[in-house]
């Protein structure tokens, strides 16, 4: 089993953290939570052609804001670490909520293919290349009503409305 250094450890967690946020960011449709994930000459490419962060993000607020709700998960990540860049492939499944009549439920399998660069001890996303691997998209069946759900009181959101902008922000000994 090959030596794994404590950086190359604590550098897997940052890059992880990273690749989470990006989920976060996209989901709760929080452009300053995506702004800080890529860096601020990287480039994005969703398949559609390569831009600059600002403008991808500009495109990914207008469109993804158009939907009810999405829900991106991460899942195998492998990465290669080379001193301050780094590499990493990871799967992910995105559920889509699409209004209209009927409302569409859209669910995409792929992978991001991503260059990362640490700067101030800080990594980001230099390059993001997006591979749909595949997709399937349904009439909605969301219940939002009814039973079990007229008990959860507490619903995600987009930024700032979602709790978890509340719960982030208080300091944990007064977390309820």
């Amino acid at each position: 089993m090959p030596d794994t250094s404590l950086q190359e450890v604590a550098d897997r967690l940052a890059i992880e953290q990273v690749l989470a946020r990006y989920c976060r960011g996209i989901d709760r449709c929080d452009a300053a939570e995506l702004t800080r994930v890529f860096s601020d000459d990287s480039t994005i490419d969703f398949g559609d052609g390569e831009q600059p962060r600002d403008k991808s993000i500009a495109g990914l607020m207008a469109g993804l804001g158009a939907m009810k709700l999405t829900h991106h998960n991460i899942g195998n990540i492998i990465c290669e670490i080379d001193g301050d860049h780094a590499r990493a492939e990871t799967y992910c499944v995105a559920y889509h909520w699409l209004p209209g009549e009927p409302e569409i439920e859209l669910v995409v399998g792929g992978r991001y293919l991503d260059h990362l660069i640490r700067r101030a001890d800080r990594w980001q996303i230099r390059e993001r290349r997006y591979i749909m691997d595949w997709n399937r998209q349904t009439p909605s069946s969301m219940l939002n009503s009814g039973g079990l759900y007229d008990t959860l009181l507490r619903r995600g959101g987009r930024h700032p409305d979602d709790p978890s902008y509340t719960w982030w922000s208080e300091p944990p000994g007064e977390r309820s």
